[in-house]
């Protein structure tokens, strides 16, 4: 339990990084495309990572690459929907669906692997969804068209992450899978298959300001090499359900960052699904059973 309330707290300043992330592509999109963002996103991180760790990635396994082949790919589908979708719908709502993960997590595990998921993490699902719901959704509860494009993105964004989680937890499960390096080539493959769109679709050139600059610097080490590389070691130790609930605060940080630095407010009700998606997490981490018990021992 210790190991995997460390994992947690790791796995929930990652939520903060990426949280803030949102407000730095919105900056950066100013500037280049979508493609190429993420291309020096992706291969700034994964060079940083190489000259800093190399002694420990020098020698990699078939399988370590293998997974991060598969990770990287699936990688390439979430950047690409939420960075569009930051594009084209509110830092608020891009924040919000793609914290749909929750959901798509332990519906894909069931599908694939016939995983029932546990009460608690089903109970987590069910209240962050109203979460959600409050959080992205208009006052009668209808969808907000002038939004729909960035929307569908970060829901894509949202199927994309959740087989990312799934693949990186069968992954890490395997001794032959070394995780930190696994962290560090999806990275790699991310970044490449990136820099192959953005000269394909876009006319990459480097940032023009120091702003374009310090926000592509920030996303690249903490929000990405950093970010990525702790979810690889984290997973060890917890549930790719779990982490999906932790993940749920991502938007909520997302709001608070579009809050103080973009100007944007959001509704009673919006801040009614923040409250909700946060009581999720400590569902998550309370120990039902062992409640149970020292209730049961009081009552003799």
């Amino acid at each position: 339990m210790k190991t995997q309330l460390k994992a947690d707290i790791m796995l929930l300043i990652v939520t903060l990084g990426w949280g803030v992330s949102y407000y730095l592509m919105d900056i950066a999109l100013g500037d280049v495309d979508t493609f190429t963002l993420n291309a020096y996103r992706f291969l700034g991180a994964f060079f940083i990572a190489t000259v800093l760790t190399f002694p420990k990635i020098r020698t990699v396994n078939r399988e370590t690459l293998k997974y991060s082949l598969l990770v990287g790919i699936a990688l390439v589908f979430v950047y690409t929907g939420a960075t569009f979708g930051v594009k084209y719908t509110t830092l608020s709502n891009s924040g919000f669906l793609c914290a749909l993960t929750v959901l798509f997590v332990p519906v894909f595990e069931f599908f694939l692997f016939r995983k029932k998921p546990q009460k608690k993490i089903v109970l987590a699902v069910t209240v962050s969804l109203i979460g959600i719901m409050l959080l992205t959704l208009q006052s009668d509860l209808s969808i907000n068209m002038d939004n729909l494009k960035g929307d569908l993105m970060c829901v894509m964004c949202a199927v994309a992450y959740a087989l990312d989680l799934i693949i990186t937890g069968k992954a890490v499960e395997k001794p032959e899978v070394n995780a930190y390096q696994l962290g560090v080539f999806q990275l790699g493959v991310t970044g490449t298959c990136m820099l192959i769109l953005a000269f394909l679709t876009e006319s990459p050139h480097l940032p023009q300001s120091g702003a374009v600059w310090g926000s592509i610097i920030f996303l690249s080490v903490f929000c990405t090499g950093i970010a990525f590389i702790v979810q690889a070691v984290a997973q060890q130790y917890t549930t790719p359900s779990h982490v999906g609930v932790i993940f749920t605060l991502e938007p909520v940080f997302a709001g608070i960052v579009a809050f103080f630095l973009a100007g944007e407010v959001l509704t009673a009700r919006a801040y009614a699904g923040a409250v909700l998606m946060i009581a999720a997490l400590f569902i998550t981490e309370i120990d039902f059973s062992g409640i149970k018990g020292r209730f049961k021992g009081s009552a003799k």
